[in-house]
């Protein structure tokens, strides 16, 4: 049998980027969590120490302003996303040590202490900075929470640091007809003391531990770019109001959340070492030889690869081992989109479909490069059906009824020795893959050997041996040696498949699966259980239901998204009829989406002498933030609907057309110039 080569056992700390808690996670959120967690379980089943820690960043202007809109505290609102993000997670087979939050005393321990090593080193500036405020809110606002024209094409409604149409860049106080994305009023410049991190210090420091880690070609290019522009200094403090960790020393001041989120590492990490004994220092202080790895999207390498190791260098921690970026996901080749109905929740996949062939696509179409990754819905049912079910899962329901006709037992040897040993020779080989990100390459080669075992059964046929009761043990055989290669290609898998696994593992036997070298020594002469249903095919009509609309569980109110068509006209009504409705104008004083709907705002309306909850189906045109604060025109004497997300005290009205690039749009009626809360509209 194979001589299996023997690595001395490693100790490994992983994260994977924090969710943030202001909305569901999607399956750009899922692909970076799978890629990390079959990762982690190879590393184990290696046999190596690894430990997976994760958290909820919680921090933020944005949870703030959610919070309010949603008549919440920002506690609440993290505590219900780190419920849900959690739920999700598991769903979706994320095996974390521990998943704790940025709000928590940990981390205000660490960033305060962090905070003061940094100072201490001289590595903390104060100056005064420019910003845009917001008169009426009291507050300075984001760049994202200041919308405008754009300075240099023209183009409306664009974020207050950069344009989605040209792209250019700029500062909020360049943005043509400025507005406060809060209050709808016009922002005012004000200046403020801030305090900032002096990257530049650390531009040497930097320069010798990026030749140490193996970065990919393209985020070393994008280094190389950043280090020719010299390095910035990084503004790290916010001002009230602002949800987050107040800083001692600075009176009004707030961390800002990309300053405490990647500390969030260390925390979670920290919680997990209380819950089981170990020392922090082990794995985080300088020289320690644990090896600290970090999966992230290309969008955050800058905050990984260049901010994160100094801050963690001028305090006095180690720096990452390596940081393994990733590109982004797109559905059918395009961007996640609400309105083209592409922008997948993990609990919608969920609610479909099981996780294990979600995580085995991915695996087949992540490499260790930056190649954004295309889940193509077609292409993933027919490879699924094809790779799973057609080649892996075949081996075993092939061969299990001729196992149970022997006795239920395998056989005491294995037919062609030679065979095993070429399959168990290739796993260093799918190792090396694994280990260094090419999930692809592995699911590749672990595949044609799937072919190979295929084509092993159907040469020996069983299923014609056992028709003759002499040549039993000859069928039992060809099975006993069809079952082993699948035992070799499912441990190979068992990082991706962790569900089809433990069913193979109830079946075989616990210990069949347990270690990579397991392999080493075929099953024989043992009682298999009773063979399980290890996997089904996926129904494409199952799959399409992932980009589209999700059936409401009850009626929903009329609304902008129901546009009348000649084929759907309405009765005749008279003039009598038409004045029953009570037309109001209506300020927007809070919008949010509706978790689990992808149509639906939650609206409260401010009618002057009353407040009214309002669900309009107009999400897929309009963003919340854009309808803080401006006038709708809404019916005020529509008898209250009970939904499913709860009761709705009127409707908006809005008008249906065509929008520029020719598909169908919905568009808010505007009360007049002038109006007041509750006035009437006539």
């Amino acid at each position: 049998m194979t001589e299996f080569a023997s690595s001395a056992p490693r100790r490994l700390l992983v994260t994977s980027a924090l969710p943030y808690a202001n909305g569901a996670l999607h399956l750009g959120h899922i692909i970076e969590a799978v890629q990390t967690d079959i990762w982690c379980r190879f590393q184990r089943l290696r046999g190596h120490d690894c430990l997976y820690v994760c958290a909820e960043d919680c921090h933020g202007t944005p949870i703030m302003i959610r919070a309010r809109q949603d008549g919440t505290t920002p506690e609440q609102l993290i505590a219900d996303a780190s419920a849900s993000h959690q739920r999700d997670y598991a769903g979706f087979n994320i095996a974390f040590d521990h998943f704790h939050a940025t709000h928590s005393e940990e981390n205000r321990r660490y960033c305060e202490s962090i905070y003061a090593t940094l100072r201490k080193r001289g590595a903390i500036d104060r100056r005064s900075v420019r910003q845009a405020y917001d008169e009426q809110a009291g507050m300075f606002l984001p760049d994202r929470f200041v919308r405008g024209t754009c300075p240099r094409c023209g183009a409306a409604d664009q974020y207050g640091d950069s344009c989605e149409v040209c792209g250019a860049t700029y500062s909020p106080a360049e943005l043509k007809d400025a507005i406060s994305t809060i209050s709808g009023t016009r922002p005012v410049l004000r200046d403020s003391d801030h305090l900032f991190f002096r990257l530049g210090l650390f531009d040497k420091d930097l320069r010798e531990w990026l030749a140490s880690v193996g970065l990919q070609p393209a985020v070393r290019a994008k280094l190389d770019e950043w280090f020719e522009a010299g390095l910035q200094d990084w503004d790290i403090s916010r001002d009230a109001p602002y949800f987050g960790f107040e800083i001692p020393d600075a009176p009004g001041k707030y961390f800002y959340v990309w300053f405490d989120a990647p500390i969030g590492y260390i925390s979670s990490f920290a919680a997990l070492a209380a819950r089981r004994g170990l020392n922090v220092d082990d794995y985080w202080k300088a020289g320690a030889s644990t090896e600290l790895h970090h999966f992230i999207g290309k969008d955050i390498s800058y905050f990984h690869t260049l901010f994160w190791p100094a801050v963690l260098q001028g305090a006095g921690y180690r720096r990452p081992t390596d940081v393994h970026v990733h590109g982004f996901l797109t559905v059918d080749g395009q961007k996640m989109s609400k309105s083209r109905g592409t922008f997948i929740t993990a609990q919608r996949y969920l609610e479909l479909l099981p996780a294990d062939p979600l995580r085995y696509y991915f695996a087949a179409k992540l490499g260790n490069g930056l190649d954004d990754i295309d889940l193509n819905l077609e292409d993933f049912t027919a490879r699924v059906n094809s790779d799973i079910v057609g080649k892996l899962v075949n081996i075993a329901s092939r061969c299990a009824p001729f196992i149970a006709k022997g006795g239920g037992h395998l056989s005491a040897a294995l037919p062609d020795e030679a065979l095993y040993a070429q399959f168990t020779a290739r796993s260093e080989d799918i190792a090396a893959l694994w280990n260094s990100r090419d999930y692809a390459g592995a699911v590749r080669e672990i595949m044609l050997l799937a072919d190979r075992a295929n084509q092993y059964v159907d040469q020996n046929k069983p299923w014609v041996l056992a028709k003759d009761p002499a040549r039993l043990d000859e069928a039992r055989a060809v099975a006993t040696q069809g079952i082993n290669l699948f035992r070799v290609l499912m441990t190979w898998l068992a990082p991706v498949l962790p569900d089809i696994a433990a069913k193979a593992a109830q079946w075989l036997g616990d210990d069949a699966l347990s270690t990579w070298n397991g392999i080493a020594t075929p099953l024989l002469n043992r009682a298999l259980a009773a063979y399980p249903q290890l996997a089904a095919r996926l129904d494409p009509a199952v799959v399409k239901q992932l980009v589209a609309t999700p059936p409401a569980s009850a009626p929903a109110l009329p609304s902008s998204s129901q546009q009348s068509t000649p084929s759907q006209a309405k009765p005749v009504i008279n003039i009598d009829e038409f004045a029953k409705l009570d037309l109001r104008a209506a300020k927007v004083l809070a919008a949010s989406r509706v978790e689990g709907s992808d149509k639906l705002l939650q609206l409260t309306l401010d009618l002057g002498s009353e407040q009214r909850n309002v669900f309009s189906g107009i999400a897929a045109n309009y963003a919340p933030e854009q309808l803080v604060g401006r006038y709708v025109v809404m019916i005020a004497n529509l008898a209250p609907r009970k939904m499913r997300f709860g009761v709705s005290e009127g409707m908006v009205l809005c008008a249906g057309g065509p929008k520029e690039d020719g598909s169908e749009g919905v568009f808010l009626l505007s009360a007049d110039a002038g109006v007041a809360p509750g006035m009437k509209i006539t």
